[in-house]
């Protein structure tokens, strides 16, 4: 077995890998554990136990970022006269 990092050893020691951790507490480690020279992120695979095949059991949904996705909105509309200028007043809003 290959020797443990100064590192992994404290992580090894903080945690306690017979705990079942709530969400709160486990973000508040990986916060306190955290000792990289980068931003570390977390990766959350969620299985649901459903199957894709039946459209009883699909899962669909939307997500709003934080911070967007850095992309400016560009709305096009294809109309005439009055409908015209409802569509530009409502392009301010955006």
């Amino acid at each position: 077995m290959a020797k443990l990092t100064k590192r992994m050893r404290v992580i090894r020691e903080k945690v306690d890998a017979t705990k079942q951790y709530d969400i709160n507490e486990a973000i508040a480690l990986l916060k306190e554990l955290a000792t990289a020279k980068f931003t570390e992120s977390v990766d959350v695979a969620v299985n649901l136990g459903i199957d894709a095949r039946k459209s009883d059991q699909n899962v669909r949904g939307a997500t709003v970022l934080p911070h967007g996705t850095g992309r400016s909105v560009r709305v096009a509309v294809f109309t005439q006269g009055a409908n015209a200028e409802a569509a530009k007043l409502q392009a301010l809003s955006w």
